[in-house]
């Protein structure tokens, strides 16, 4: 079994259409991590050395958030700016989480169509991701394509929302078991794009 944690950042949860449902799935699976950032943390003042511990303790880290003008909420930026240390995670002795791999798992407000060069947003929102994709590169990560709800705002009434949520607890439960396809995955631009590349037996 696989060590995973879920590091959830959510400014306004109050407000939340679905990734309260999703927080609440990570915090009910067995063995897996849970952590809230905001709730944790309201003031800003991160205690680095307490995450590094649990970095160091874990071989999954999952990134959970909505997508906040094209990128993460400023705590889990403030979070990596402050706890993926150079001499800890890159740099010169900096190989404390070479190997983990790292998981997004994110809500966007738009249609998937709206995040093309085409399209309202101009960009994959892979590529607007590429941030976490290149911090994962620089500490030795092994970076997985985002798990992406799409137009969430939406997704209770079109009836997106449950399967979305049955797809999480899966990757969690097959991330934890050493089920989930690593190598599948990262050929895909996103884990959202078909089924989950989930091995039936290991």
């Amino acid at each position: 079994m696989s060590k995973v944690m879920v590091l959830f950042a959510h400014p306004g949860q109050r407000h939340s259409q679905i990734n309260l449902d999703l927080a609440n799935v990570a915090r009910s699976v067995d063995d897996i991590g849970f952590v809230d950032l905001y709730a944790d943390y309201p003031r800003f003042k991160i205690d680095v050395d307490r995450e590094q511990e649990r970095l160091l303790v874990h071989d999954v880290i999952v990134f959970q958030f909505p997508v906040y003008w094209y990128s993460t909420p400023s705590l889990l930026k403030e979070w990596q700016d402050l706890v993926l240390e150079y001499g800890f995670a890159y740099g010169p002795g900096g190989d404390k989480l070479a190997g983990k791999l790292l998981v997004p798992v994110v809500t966007a407000g738009g249609l998937q169509d709206a995040y093309r060069e085409d399209g309202r947003n101009n960009f994959p929102l892979r590529t607007l991701l590429s941030p976490l994709e290149q911090t994962a590169n620089l500490c030795q990560m092994v970076y997985v394509p985002p798990l992406v709800l799409f137009a969430a705002l939406s997704a209770r009434n079109d009836g997106r929302a449950d399967d979305h949520i049955k797809q999480y607890r899966l990757l969690l439960e097959a991330l934890r078991d050493g089920r989930f396809d690593v190598e599948a995955a990262r050929r895909r631009d996103l884990l959202s794009d078909g089924a989950l590349p989930v091995l039936e037996s290991v």
